[in-house]
């Protein structure tokens, strides 16, 4: 009876699962081994590769002991083994706190899948947040730079330092990891172009190099090639030049993998659009992957063809969003204890508070108080940071009031800043307004009531309000975050 117990299931999976999932990840695999024991049997399949066995753990392992089981009419263990390797405990990862995943990767020992959190990668929802399959959330990361010296590869520019394993988790970028993680297992397949935007310091380049890297492992002989905008349109100039563009031509035509950073560049140079067009149309015919990074969104792209946001927009668009207050906590706990320093929690608190804009930042302000504490011989507490911050906290005390901020709310969304204070309540009027006073609660120690009265005697139950309409709607309106990322650097200076 169990015999033919895998090619049954697989049957039954094809029917159940939707067709490019299956034909992703479960019909490649070989003929799996079974043992029928008394009361249970055993199945093991090999996978090819640690990303590919991780992604099928973590999204189909369940479903597919459930089948099986249902089959054999007893309890089903799957087993998943490497191929030509020991085999791999089928573990169901486990949940902690936010960021407590952090570091772990495909590479590592047990690793945590894109989905070992929260769940896969299937679509956005309306409000813009990640999907899985089965429609869960799925985890994200912002990224550390190692502390090891970067090393480029000569060939493919990849940091081999760059890789899934110096990621820290956070629900702040969810999308981007899962979606590169399934690149990295399927490369060619699905979400073909990967198009991933957001602010400077949030850890694009860090996800781009991660899955060039995560590539290389499995297959040495992959054609993979990152580079810098700029970089290509220095090619372009240098071929154009040389009235060489066959060598152009042969040098990206010829991928399996290409990861380009900041495509806005591009933005004004119609030979390079052209060229890059034609290298992104070479490499989409013959399933090569495409992963860029960008500051916007496609059609928020000036000055490029039309013809090639479209094909940016065409696979899979991904933002990544400045970290939250508690991932930002995460992060400095997680970069002190690389540097060999115990912060404590309500330090790191006090400087995720004051540090918003992004990642980069957020290391650079941990590094002063680490090296404040070593040369003053004295332990890390909130009087030292606040010491070393000193000008970084003055600078902001200094350039943001909530007149600074009315104005530039109002600026931002064209409006008079005199309804800042009108009693006009028409929603182009009205949501400003409230953002303002998010914003103000936000960014400056003024009381709810003084607020109120700066924004023409309002009651402090409606600041009140606004600032929880605002900031709850921010954890779920990817554009409304973007919005106030923009503002909150915009008054930061």
């Amino acid at each position: 009876m169990t015999a033919d117990l895998w090619q049954r299931g697989c049957q039954r999976l094809a029917a159940e699962l939707p067709e490019q999932q299956f034909n992703t990840w479960i019909r490649p695999l070989p003929a799996a081994d079974v043992v029928d024991g008394d009361e249970t049997a055993v199945v093991s399949v090999r996978v090819p590769n640690r990303f590919k066995l991780d992604w099928i753990r973590t999204q189909y392992a369940g479903r597919i002991e459930s089948v099986l089981g249902d089959l054999a009419g007893k309890p089903v263990r799957l087993e998943l083994l490497l191929a030509s390797r020991e085999p791999v405990a089928l573990r169901r990862p486990a949940t902690g706190p936010a960021g407590a995943a952090g570091g772990t990767g495909p590479a590592a020992n047990g690793p945590v899948s894109a989905g070992a959190a929260l769940g896969g990668l299937g679509s956005l929802n309306a409000a813009g947040s990640a999907t899985g399959p089965d429609g869960l959330a799925a985890p994200n990361v912002i990224s550390l730079p190692s502390r090891q010296p970067a090393a480029t590869a000569p060939k493919n520019r990849l940091n081999p330092s760059l890789t899934f394993d110096t990621l820290v988790a956070g629900r702040a970028n969810q999308m981007a990891r899962t979606a590169a993680l399934h690149v990295a297992g399927a490369p060619g397949q699905m979400y073909n172009p990967l198009f991933i935007y957001g602010g400077v310091g949030l850890g694009k380049t860090h996800l781009i190099h991660a899955v060039g890297n995560a590539l290389l492992a499995d297959r040495p002989d992959a054609q993979i090639l990152y580079l810098h905008a700029e970089q290509f349109i220095s090619d372009v100039v240098k071929n154009y030049q040389r009235k060489t563009f066959d060598e152009l031509k042969a040098k990206y035509h010829s991928l399996d993998l290409l990861l380009i950073d900041d495509v806005q560049f591009f933005a004004g140079k119609d030979r390079t659009q052209e060229e890059f067009f034609n290298a992104f149309e070479a490499l989409l015919a013959k399933k090569a992957h495409i992963i860029m990074t960008s500051d916007t969104y496609p059609k928020g792209l000036v000055d490029i063809d039309e013809r090639l946001t479209s094909r940016f927009d065409s696979g899979l668009t991904v933002a990544i969003e400045p970290p939250e207050l508690e991932m930002r906590v995460a992060i400095l706990i997680r970069k002190a204890e690389a540097e060999g320093a115990q912060m404590p929690e309500d330090v790191a608190f006090f400087i995720a508070k004051n540090v918003r804009a992004n990642v980069r930042e957020l290391e650079g302000a941990l590094r002063k108080v680490l090296a404040y504490s070593r040369f003053s011989h004295k332990d890390i507490n909130i009087q030292l940071a606040r010491e070393a911050l000193k000008d970084l906290l003055s600078i902001q005390n200094r350039q943001i009031s909530v007149e600074n901020i009315q104005k530039t709310v109002a600026d931002f969304y064209k409006i008079k800043v005199a309804d800042m204070y009108s009693k006009k309540r028409p929603a182009s009027i009205a949501r400003p307004r409230q953002i303002a006073m998010y914003l103000a609660k936000e960014l400056t120690k003024k009381s709810l009531p003084e607020i109120g009265e700066l924004f023409g005697g309002r009651d402090h139950t409606t600041v009140l309000h606004a600032v929880r309409k605002i900031g709850g709607e921010r954890g779920k309106n990817t554009e409304l975050n973007q919005q106030l990322h923009v503002l909150e650097q915009t008054l930061k200076g």
